[in-house]
């Protein structure tokens, strides 16, 4: 690798995480500054880590690792056994893998994913010379499991809109977006306040209700009018959904349980950057950002509570439009992608010393 010691993400495929946090925020600064900064796809086919485990160790040997939340068991082998030939390791993880994996109400299918990665996940960290998270609370999880923990909140690596939804006449009977962007990790979330959205539906014609979950939309909402299901979509497509679409309200539930406690504010920036103000949990992580009546609204569990936040939004057009401008304000102040620059930077100089 040419130029100062450089980086690989060694990818299982988390791209979301790999770019939220590293190659589409402080990667582009890195190599303005001579930093080299790769990422290789590994592949979970047997024998992968063996046949291309020398092609790779003869071209990165010497440069600084990145995973993200997971490897494939044959190539964590073969880290364990080369760990020696590479330099610094960081491991990147934004979730509470192990609150995910026994976490009841979550779909089976993701559980089990996430019981997979947790079963491997402590030979990850014996690897790493650091853990880097998303989140305060979810530093907490990992202080007795590594030394050196450290955060790195989400950056804004999006463009954000201009707001004009707010103030363009209407050209037909509806006139507001409301939208849920969360996976199906949230249903239950979105399912607790349900009920807001129906009674909402049900008395007002001029709201359309947008919820990204395709087939797995609750069925208490399926049949309500002027509902949008578009399908959950690939990363990249969904990058290019949020250019394209705005809402004016984003809808952020999150119940009280240890795999929320976990969670980044990172649904501050989705809405935002769909132009939207939201109504957030009265929690953490949205208590680190929100503040209330100015750039959202924060609202405790009560259905009720939610159905009052989104009259309140609705019957208040212009301090509606007012909280979207604050919050676009706020998400470009705390999401520069500059702090996410310096502090790979900081590591990408002390190890090359």
């Amino acid at each position: 690798m040419s130029g100062s010691v450089g980086w690989v993400v060694l990818s299982d495929g988390a791209r979301p995480t790999e770019d939220i946090y590293f190659l589409a925020s402080a990667a582009p600064e890195l190599r303005l500054r001579g930093i080299t900064v790769e990422r290789v796809a590994v592949s979970r086919s047997f024998g992968a880590s063996r046949l291309h485990g020398r092609a790779l160790l003869k071209r990165y040997a010497g440069a600084n690792l990145l995973l993200c939340r997971s490897l494939p068991l044959g190539w964590l082998r073969w880290l364990e056994r080369h760990r020696n030939d590479f330099g610094y390791i960081a491991y990147l993880i934004d979730d509470d893998i192990t609150a995910a994996a026994n976490d009841p109400v979550l779909p089976a299918a993701y559980r089990k994913r996430m019981a997979r990665i947790a079963k491997y996940q402590p030979r990850l960290l014996a690897l790493a010379d650091e853990v880097v998270v998303s989140s305060e609370q979810l530093a907490r999880c990992f202080f007795s499991e590594h030394a050196n923990v450290q955060v790195l909140t989400p950056p804004l690596i999006v463009p954000l809109p201009s707001l004009q939804h707010f103030s363009l006449p209407p050209s037909s009977a509806v006139n507001w977006k409301i939208g849920f962007y969360g996976t199906r990790a949230h249903l239950t979330d979105l399912m607790h306040i349900a009920p807001a959205i129906q009674q909402m539906q049900s008395q007002r014609m001029d709201t359309q209700v947008e919820i990204m979950l395709g087939p797995h939309t609750p069925e208490s909402l399926i049949t309500l009018p002027r509902l949008n299901v578009p399908s959950p979509l690939p990363w990249e497509s969904f990058k290019v959904y949020q250019r394209e679409h705005h809402c004016h309200i984003g809808l952020a539930p999150l119940l009280d349980t240890p795999f929320n406690r976990g969670k980044s504010f990172i649904k501050f920036w989705d809405i935002t950057a769909m132009g939207g103000v939201g109504i957030y949990s009265n929690r953490y992580p949205y208590t680190e950002v929100v503040h209330h009546g100015e750039n959202g609204l924060l609202v405790n569990d009560t259905p009720i509570e939610w159905r009052s936040a989104l009259e309140h939004l609705l019957e208040n057009p212009e301090a509606t439009a007012r909280m979207a401008k604050q919050a676009a304000a706020d998400a470009k102040r705390l999401g520069g992608v500059e702090v996410a620059a310096q502090f790979w930077l900081q590591r990408s100089n002390a190890v090359s010393q």
